[in-house]
């Protein structure tokens, strides 16, 4: 049996983590057994559905990788199938035509409500007779599409995740409705549960993996794929992923959808990295850090945990460092470059190229997102730099101008190599009988503005194929001059 899994995603929000979640684990089942990825678009909901939101999803799943072999499939334009499957049940006698008006249905749940009594349908017109129904229809009632569900029936599977899983008839609250709007000649509008599994079927979907909020969907639609005669796929509902304090996250917790964490400067390897980890035990001896063809040739569906996942920032941040440190720089470049064009700082992408991305492998270590770039690299796109009191109070020091002087007396038209930059510093400290670590501290202060920041020698570097370097030298000299 070739193996065919989907993700079903509806339009009526951005691609969220927890869906995306969902897509890393069907996409790594997929590739792990050669099986068939497939996208469904869950589109019926003609009020929420926005386009804006499809195009959100279709664009996040690109960005992180999760390329499918089938679709995207639109529920809205199988409106046929799902009729036909409706009028199969009603032709069977396992669905019905059930006309409770809504006021009928409210004060059912109110009386529910005040015996403490959990809410369900009383399958009140499971049933009708002819001159019943006939009687309703006089009265200008709409009615909707019940499917019957027997209170005695034990419904139970086998879930991959969490084993053998049981549900009580009883407890799925009494006779489903399965389509809304029905006439005499009309079946209505198809509802999710109807329409997953005759999507399922028609898809012909082997597993389905999906969050542990489907269950109770689960034991419903399992009825309905028995009903209509198919073969009921294998199960596993993931963990939910959950906040520091264990409750489902949510927007309180911070960004909750794949447009938001992409914003917010993180790497897509580094987000599928660190959401195959959120409910996933790599096996012993693999490493944190992979690529997701690596997780692919991994990947077994029973090593996913059970308890929730609690989301970790400080993880997500260092799992994204790794990426970044270890990118090639001229990689790392073409994400840094709308960035930095986006705060305005002036360079040539192509002209300045060699520049750029001498400047992208220093700041590889020097960030953790790639939105903390601008800040990162701000005192190298201007000549001058805002000089902290710490820097200042270094410059003041005796014999800060000496050191300053000598720098600036050394400095030539030649471009500065490493080489170049640790001998002008040799001299200096020769010249000036000053220590090493005083040359390097009061270069540091004059350069950067500030005691702490990137590698001082190749900060230097970059600095000085613009030429800012003899400039904040002479600005240097200036404080130190009092």
């Amino acid at each position: 049996m070739s193996v065919r899994v989907r993700l079903a995603p509806s339009p009526t929000g951005n691609l969220h983590i927890g869906t995306a979640r969902t897509a890393v684990f069907n996409w790594l089942y997929a590739r792990r057994t050669g099986g068939t990825f497939v996208l469904r678009i869950e589109d019926t909901d003609t009020e929420r559905s926005r386009p804006e939101f499809e195009a959100n999803i279709l664009e996040g799943l690109q960005w992180l990788g999760m390329n499918w072999d089938e679709g995207p499939f639109y529920q809205s334009k199988r409106n046929e199938f799902y009729k036909q499957a409706i009028q199969t049940l009603l032709d069977k006698g396992l669905a019905y035509r059930c006309y409770t008006t809504p006021e009928e249905l409210e004060q059912l749940r109110e009386g529910q409500k005040a015996r403490n009594e959990a809410p369900r349908y009383d399958n009140r017109h499971r049933n009708l007779t002819p001159e019943q129904e006939a009687a309703f229809i006089a009265e200008g009632r709409q009615p909707v599409i019940r499917f019957k569900i027997d209170d005695k029936r034990t419904i139970a599977w086998n879930d991959r995740v969490r084993g053998t899983v049981t549900w009580k008839g009883f407890d799925l609250g009494g006779d489903m409705v399965v389509a809304r709007a029905a006439g005499i000649d009309d079946v209505g509008q198809p509802l999710y549960n109807l329409a997953v599994v005759v999507d399922d079927i028609d898809m012909q979907i082997t597993h389905v993996i999906r969050g542990e909020d489907h269950i109770a969907n689960t034991a419903k639609q399992i009825l309905l794929y028995e009903a209509l005669g198919a073969t009921v796929p294998e199960f596993a509902h993931t963990p939910l992923i959950l906040n520091r304090e264990g409750r489902k996250l949510s927007k309180r917790d911070g960004a909750t959808s794949v447009s938001e964490f992409r914003n917010m400067g993180y790497l897509s390897e580094a987000i599928t990295n660190y959401m195959t980890l959120l409910g996933w035990a790599p096996p012993e001896g693999m490493d944190e850090v992979f690529s997701l063809e690596q997780a692919a040739a991994q990947f077994e569906i029973d090593r996913v945990n059970k308890a929730g996942a609690k989301f970790d920032w400080d993880k997500l941040n260092w799992l994204n460092a790794q990426y970044l440190h270890k990118m090639p720089p001229a990689e790392l470049l073409d994400r840094l470059i709308p960035y930095w064009q986006g705060a305005g700082y002036s360079f040539d992408p192509v002209a300045d190229r060699p520049w750029l991305e001498a400047l992208a492998g220093l700041l590889a270590t020097a960030i953790v997102r790639l939105d903390q770039a601008p800040e990162a690299a701000k005192l190298f796109f201007s000549e001058t730099v805002d000089y902290t009191d710490e820097a200042k109070a270094q410059l003041a020091q005796a014999g800060g101008a000496e050191i300053l002087a000598a720098l600036a007396a050394g400095l030539t038209d030649q471009p500065l190599d490493h080489d170049a930059a640790m001998a002008l510093i040799n001299q200096v400290v020769k010249s000036t009988g000053t220590k090493k670590g005083q040359v390097m501290r009061t270069l540091r202060a004059t350069l950067m503005g500030a005691m702490q920041g990137p590698e001082m020698v190749p900060t230097w570097q970059i600095l000085n194929q613009r030429g800012f370097d003899r400039a904040r030298i002479a600005a240097g000299q200036a404080i130190a001059q009092g």
